[in-house]
């Protein structure tokens, strides 16, 4: 993989003595070495060219480092410093700023990096249990800003973009039988064809409609990390826009995959729906399967690629196996869609958000579960803030509610249609709010369910005031207003006791729903 000048290079970086007499630790990719050390990380691109990525000479390697280094500022500006050049000096090898470096006088090329702590990425957290979910929560939102805030890439993506991933994920599968079995792998493959099929005009459209950005590109849980209490996605792709350039919610997708087959469901439904809040997605759920999908089959070729190169043989299996389970996910994220539809209301103080998180991720067959809509979310989307902001008394008037509400019910039809599960939070006080809603699941022909959540004023004035960095405005005086208000007839709704631990609460609106 390296020879020739590299070597005397590798040697450099592995001296102790340019790390003040610490020996790093050494980590070896196929198209890097990292030395780690103290404060700080120095990568090195390997002499490789691949048909993806093109490292071949000083120069490239030289302006792969700058790529590497503007990609990742974008969400990781602590973590690189910049890039620094190995030269010749004095007879001796010395590492120097970009700056300091003649014409042609660089042997070869860094990105110098700040380390983080042992055992802070998301995977690893996750290893451990201690990926929590309002760590995921935060995580997801500094993706969808992330994703908002690049310009659209044309020429990039659409269906040809994720065809040549089908036929990627195909050619890598079938060159290794002894790995993944080939029964399996075509059956895979089968699906993900049909399933591109079906929504290759949705991603076309997408594309066109400005979806496909230079995203990060390699979004899995190794490529995020808890720096200075804050998440951190970092080690983004540069050197292949056609790897970049892709569909938010392709870049999603493998966040979401992992945090499903790493975490769990409760995760990553708790990513995809803290997303969808600053990042409204609705018919375009309908592609989010066959991406799940792709995500896996592209772990799944690059897992079997990497057990091989394993010299310990336990190492090795665990990484082998984790292959195969990717591969029979594939076609476990191309399940039939069960579009559902439930609605959570009751006055606030009552838990009709933690009830909706709680049910989210058990419903429907499809990962990662129900998508999460709450009028206090889109309430802040109207007037263009952030979810946390808080609202003047004047954007809760009739008018503006009435919009909420038919935002509600019509992002819901949307997102049921695309093959997605829908639970509802919000008041629903009024029995004409209550009726649209059972109206929308009737259009969809699919089973509804109301739940009406009461706790009394105690319970709901203390959780009220016990509420930080909440999406929703009310206070006690707001809940006084509301239970001066008669609902009028429940009808077939669900009447929830909702006082209680959270858990008491979802289990028993999970009887009342199998009623």
């Amino acid at each position: 993989m390296t020879g020739g000048a590299q070597d005397e290079v590798l040697a450099f970086l592995s001296d102790p003595a340019l790390h003040g007499g610490t020996v790093p630790r050494r980590i070896d990719t196929h198209g890097s070495v990292v030395f780690l050390a103290g404060e700080r990380a120095y990568k090195l691109k390997r002499a490789v060219a691949f048909s993806y990525m093109d490292f071949s000479t000083v120069g490239r390697r030289r302006e792969m480092c700058r790529a590497e280094l503007a990609v990742n500022r974008r969400t990781a500006a602590a973590l690189y410093l910049g890039v620094a050049a190995i030269v010749r000096r004095g007879g001796a090898l010395a590492l120097v700023p970009e700056a300091a470096v003649g014409a042609d006088e660089a042997l070869d090329w860094v990105v110098e990096m700040r380390r983080f702590p042992a055992g802070a990425e998301f995977d690893a957290l996750a290893a451990r249990g201690a990926l929590d979910l309002p760590l995921v929560r935060r995580l997801a939102g500094v993706v969808a800003r992330f994703h908002g805030a690049q310009a659209p890439e044309p020429g990039w993506g659409g269906a040809a973009g994720l065809a040549a991933v089908v036929a990627e994920n195909r050619r890598e599968c079938a060159a290794m039988p002894d790995l993944l079995d080939p029964r399996m792998a075509a059956v895979a493959d089968q699906a993900c064809a049909a399933a591109l099929e079906r929504v290759a005009a949705l991603l076309d459209r997408r594309a066109r409609d400005g979806a496909v950005r230079h995203c990060h590109g390699d979004l899995h849980l190794g490529n995020v990390c808890l720096f200075e209490g804050e998440p951190v996605p970092f080690d983004a792709i540069e050197f292949n826009p056609a790897i970049a350039c892709v569909d938010t919610l392709f870049d999603l997708a493998f966040l979401l995959m992992d945090l499903e087959l790493r975490a769990s469901r409760g995760h990553a439904n708790a990513a995809l729906n803290a997303y969808l809040e600053i990042h409204p997605e609705d018919a375009g759920l309908a592609a989010l399967p066959l991406m799940l999908a792709l995500r896996a089959g592209i772990r799944a070729h690059t897992r079997a690629v990497a057990s091989r190169a394993q010299t310990d043989a336990a190492r090795r299996g665990a990484m082998e196996a984790d292959a195969r389970r990717h591969l029979v996910a594939i076609t476990a994220f191309l399940a039939p869609p069960t579009p559902r539809l439930i609605a959570v209301g009751g006055v606030s103080g009552t838990g009709k958000s933690t009830l909706a998180r709680g049910l989210a991720p058990g419903l429907g067959a499809v990962a990662p579960g129900a998508v999460i809509l709450r009028s206090d979310a889109i309430r802040k989307e109207f007037a263009g803030v952030d979810p946390s902001t808080p609202l003047s008394p004047d954007q809760y008037g009739v008018a503006a509610t009435a919009r909420v509400y038919a935002a509600l019910m019509a992002r819901a039809a949307a997102i049921l249609h695309a093959g997605y599960p829908v639970v509802l939070d919000a008041v629903f006080g009024r029995p004409e709010e209550r009726a649209a809603a059972a109206a929308v699941a009737a259009a969809a022909g699919c089973r509804f369910d109301g739940m009406w959540l009461e706790a009394g004023r105690d319970v709901a004035a203390t959780r009220i005031a016990g509420r930080r960095g909440d999406a929703s405005d009310a206070t006690v005086a707001v809940l006084d207003i509301q239970l001066a208000r008669d609902p009028g007839a429940l009808g077939d709704w669900h009447r929830i006791d909702a006082r209680g631990e959270p858990s008491q609460v979802l289990a028993r609106a999970r009887i009342a729903m199998s009623r």
